[in-house]
């Protein structure tokens, strides 16, 4: 067996690990039984309060980032480095340890980009930034970066393995957010405070 595939697995249960609920048992709270029911960061805010929401964003995004950045510092080609990314990304949406029922990946995606590529996810930061300060709506921020990834690592001229992971990811980050986008349209989404 390839050691690669091991990478994967490994890959895939860092990805499993559920830290916003890990850190919301501090409080006693469960960002599952809140809100959205949503187990990321802006979850954990409502649930347990915005220091836990931000360990919260920063732990998914380890979760993607430091596979990543081990594969690439080891000289894996570009699919394999962008199959480690995208199996933590899938241990988050799908994660072995809550029976497969995850959060909507945009944190640790951003973390698999920020080894990748850490100007196009700086790019997209600020591009988040902007929408949240004009509209105050987190899922439309995360959106918007979401669709834009691929035309950032596509004009950055990034390999098209990360090309074609931003793809595939962004298509499940919109599906994932299928509520939020129906709630947007319909007005109804919540925003955050000012």
């Amino acid at each position: 067996m390839p050691l690669y595939i091991l990478w994967i697995v490994i890959a895939y249960l860092i990805g499993s690990v559920p830290v916003g609920i890990i850190l919301a048992k501090i409080k006693g709270a469960d960002p599952r039984n809140v809100g959205s029911g949503n187990i990321g960061a802006t979850n954990v805010m409502r649930a347990a309060g915005k220091t836990l929401g931000i360990l919260t964003l920063i732990g998914d995004m380890l979760k993607g980032l430091i596979p990543t950045t081990l594969a690439l510092y080891s000289k894996q080609p570009a699919f394999v480095i962008a199959a480690i990314g995208f199996a933590a990304f899938i241990g988050h949406l799908f994660p072995l340890f809550l029976k497969f029922k995850g959060g909507k990946g945009v944190a640790t995606a951003a973390g698999v980009y920020l080894a990748v590529s850490p100007l196009a996810i700086l790019i997209n930061v600020v591009i988040f930034i902007l929408v949240l300060l004009k509209w105050r709506y987190v899922s439309l921020g995360s959106l918007v970066g979401t669709g834009l990834m691929p035309l950032a690592l596509l004009t950055l001229k990034k390999p098209h393995e990360y090309i074609f992971l931003s793809l595939v990811v962004g298509i499940l980050i919109f599906i994932k957010h299928k509520d939020n986008i129906r709630r947007l349209f319909d007005e109804k989404e919540s925003k955050i405070s000012s």
